[in-house]
């Protein structure tokens, strides 16, 4: 018998992946079983307080002195030279991001009842490992949009003037939707994400995320204080995301000190050798 024969059972296949689904969300929502979980979240919220301060008084820094004077310097919306950065841009569009990790999760969901043993456990924590980056871009972006409709901020140049100061509240329409940048929020939650999973991977995708936000500058999509107050959402929302995981021990531990570290995760070997068994005829 083949490595993924066998791995359906009589129940046959819709069933086990119902099943299998089922269990991943109780996983997910689960009571917390750590024991150092009030540790962590005690730490996790001294460190988010601090930097939600620091950056906090960055953005009102840059609204009240840099906001105007940084938007005046950049060419004219819809310069034709400007058209790499529009494609750049796209990689830091919520919808993009989260489909395609929605279409990760749905095709690791779809291999899982082909799989058994050994497999079927590297499967399931690639699986886990997915659903949190998918949840960690995710909670931000949606906390993003109920903020952009709610504070109103106006687009540079919306109403003809460079005034940051240019409020509409619960307008909810897109030129008042510049306060957080969404494209910050979705670039900066899975850098922070991703970071968190592969910590060597760190720079890249913070690399990642600053171009994105220099491309929302360039394209007067935004002001310098709604790049980084997208950025300061979408760390601490998938930031928060980790903990929840860590706390039901899903792809994160705790150590002593209430540092929350990544549970190591399955070889390159061991993934290739699943994918042929998911894939064996």
């Amino acid at each position: 018998m083949k490595p993924g024969e066998g791995a359906v059972t009589s129940r046959g296949y819709a069933v086990d992946l119902i099943m299998l689904v089922g269990q991943s969300l109780a996983r997910l929502l689960r009571t917390p079983s750590h024991s150092r979980r009030s540790i962590a979240a005690r730490r996790g919220a001294r460190h988010m307080l601090l930097v939600s301060a620091v950056l906090a008084a960055v953005i009102v820094i840059l609204m009240v002195a840099v906001d105007a004077f940084e938007i005046g310097l950049m060419p004219p919306r819809g310069t034709p030279s400007l058209w790499p950065l529009k494609i750049v841009n796209d990689f830091g569009k919520s919808t993009y991001v989260l489909w395609a990790l929605l279409a990760l999760m749905v095709a690791v969901a779809v291999l899982l009842p082909r799989l058994a043993g050994a497999s079927r456990a590297v499967m399931i924590g690639i699986g886990t490992r997915v659903q949190y980056v998918f949840l960690a871009v995710l909670v931000p972006v949606l906390a993003g949009e109920v903020l952009k409709g709610a504070i109103g901020r106006g687009r540079p140049f919306v109403g003809g003037a460079a005034n940051p100061f240019n409020f509409s509240a619960f307008s909810w329409s897109e030129a008042y939707a510049s306060l957080p940048s969404g494209h910050a929020i979705t670039a900066f939650a899975l850098a922070a994400a991703v970071s968190a999973l592969f910590p060597r991977l760190r720079l890249l995708m913070f690399l990642y995320a600053i171009t994105i936000g220099v491309c929302r500058l360039v394209l007067l999509a935004h002001h310098p204080s709604d790049v980084v107050a997208g950025a300061l959402l979408g760390i601490i929302g998938a930031l928060a995301v980790r903990y929840w995981f860590a706390a039901r021990r899903l792809a994160f531990t705790i150590r002593p000190d209430g540092t929350i570290e990544p549970l190591p995760g399955p070889s390159w070997e061991r993934v290739k050798r699943v994918a042929r068994d998911a894939f064996a005829p």
